[in-house]
């Protein structure tokens, strides 16, 4: 199936947000952005840059800017696509299509294509890989009480395993990383990683 292909399939197929979507598509062409197609998602580029996508899932659907942290954000609509794995990648989420309001994204797409223009980016230097997954005390002892999770869990990809680390790790109460590892647990014996049925 070649791009154009992907596209119309994309816009075509039977979603609760089909027609909101059409519309942000309608949004973006207006733009003198390139429309392409990658990771599954129309995407919109300026010299092979990415700028923006278009999302849309089973609760929501939206746009996401692929250097969105450099946007000055005026109406604080942007999130951070998945806190402490992307750096700056933001999105922004819709739930009906009263929400869409043509006015404010043309805005922050003009921005966001300004930005690529000035090459505003993200400079990281590589730290060097640590090969071993330090284990959160809670994923410890709760592998000590369940011989079987921990099996489980040895055999799971290494990305996997630093997937369910790093979603106990990002918790900030106690609370919310004792309910994450109720969830997570019986995900592990299955053999199940963290975020399998996104990919």
């Amino acid at each position: 199936m070649d791009r154009s292909e992907k596209l119309k399939a994309f816009f075509s197929e039977e979603h609760k947000f089909k027609k909101e979507v059409k519309k942000l598509r309608e949004i973006l062409l207006k733009s003198d952005l390139e429309e392409t197609y990658k990771w599954n998602f129309p995407t919109y580029t300026l010299d092979n840059k990415n700028i923006v996508a278009i999302g849309k899932f089973k609760n929501h659907f939206g746009v996401w800017f692929f250097n969105g942290a450099f946007l000055s954000d005026p109406y604080q609509v942007l999130e951070n696509a998945q806190e402490g794995k992307t750096m700056v990648m933001r999105h922004w989420k819709f739930y009906n299509e009263n929400e869409i309001d043509e006015k404010k994204i043309s805005q922050y797409l003009s921005e966001a294509i300004k930005n690529q223009k000035k090459g505003t980016s993200l400079t990281t230097s590589r730290k060097k890989k640590s090969t071993k997954l330090e284990l959160p005390d809670l994923l410890i002892k709760a592998f000590n009480a369940n011989p079987e999770a921990k099996k489980a869990f040895n055999v799971l990809t290494p990305y996997k395993q630093k997937e369910y680390v790093e979603y106990i790790e990002e918790a900030k109460l106690e609370k919310t990383k004792i309910s994450r590892l109720a969830k997570i647990l019986p995900m592990i014996l299955e053999g199940k990683g963290l975020n399998d049925k996104y990919r």
